[in-house]
């Protein structure tokens, strides 16, 4: 964790929201703020959507508007400070996405974290080899460096390590496809190697893996999709794709995501159950 205030992406957030609230509740509209306090209209949406960092002084304008006091300008000024901080995501911007790196800063306080992932193992649960190969497979597509490989597989075995083996690690629940046992990436060894580890990894207390068959009924035509739940932060579904990546934060739709990772894990294997057939794959690939 990048301190132990937790992640300043979603300070950055919780610090826009709670000041877009404290400006509702004084009935006041970005407009009519933003002129009292001499600024533009666009500054006050950017601060508080948290694509811009508002300083201390900015806080103590805003404070002075919305007639606070006390404790709560206490409180803005912690999640400020919070905000500021440094994520260890930040180590490895110049070889991720923007939006991963946004991503990273979000699950790094997730309390659950639910994955779909019907082509390949979820990257928290990969190893090293695996994840080099899954990299490489897009390598000439994406245009990745020598060293941007090298990074990316840093970053996400930095990740596992942060989100999985953390003191409060979060809830994982993955379902992922059948077919993503049986798709190779680099040597069969690499194959072999990957699924014992993933049935390491799915006795841990907090990892729950299951396994939709081939010969299941597939209720849900749908992409990879991640949820994440927070304990004060509205749930986030992220969504990625060949070249970019987004968001669903529209409640009614992240609902909707939320009933699709239900209709997809009703038919999948349980967790016994889908430790039987990783260790068969695994068996499969020692030939």
């Amino acid at each position: 964790m990048p301190s132990q205030q937790g992640s300043p992406t979603v300070r950055r957030l919780r610090l826009g929201q709670e000041l877009r609230l404290l400006r509702e509740r004084r009935k006041l509209t970005g407009a009519r703020a933003a002129r009292d306090l001499g600024w533009s209209a666009s500054k006050v949406s950017r601060i508080e959507a948290a694509k811009t960092m508002p300083s201390t002084d900015d806080i103590k304008a805003l404070a002075k508007l919305y007639r606070l006091e006390g404790d709560k300008v206490d409180e803005l000024f912690g999640l400020l400070r919070d905000a500021e901080q440094r994520g260890w995501w930040e180590d490895y911007e110049d070889a991720l996405p923007e939006e991963y790196t946004t991503f990273l800063g979000l699950e790094a306080e997730a309390t659950f974290q639910r994955d779909w992932e019907p082509q390949v193992v979820p990257g928290l649960l990969q190893t090293e080899d695996y994840a080099r190969e899954v990299i490489l497979a897009t390598r000439g597509i994406a245009r990745i460096t020598h060293s941007g490989v090298r990074s990316r597989v840093e970053a996400r075995l930095d990740r596992q390590e942060r989100v999985l083996h953390r003191p409060d690690p979060c809830v994982l629940t993955v379902v992922l496809d059948e077919s993503a046992l049986t798709r190779r990436f680099g040597e069969p060894s690499v194959m072999r190697e990957q699924m014992e580890h993933l049935l390491e990894m799915s006795v841990l207390p907090h990892v729950s893996v299951h396994v939709l068959p081939l010969d299941a009924l597939h209720p849900v035509n749908t992409g990879a999709f991640i949820h994440l739940k927070f304990s004060a932060f509205d749930d986030v579904v992220y969504l990625e794709q060949l070249y970019t990546a987004h968001f669903v934060d529209d409640l009614e739709r992240v609902a909707g995501y939320e009933m699709a990772f239900d209709h997809i894990k009703s038919e999948a294997l349980d967790e016994d159950e889908s430790r039987v057939l990783i260790q068969r794959k695994a068996m499969l690939w020692r030939r």
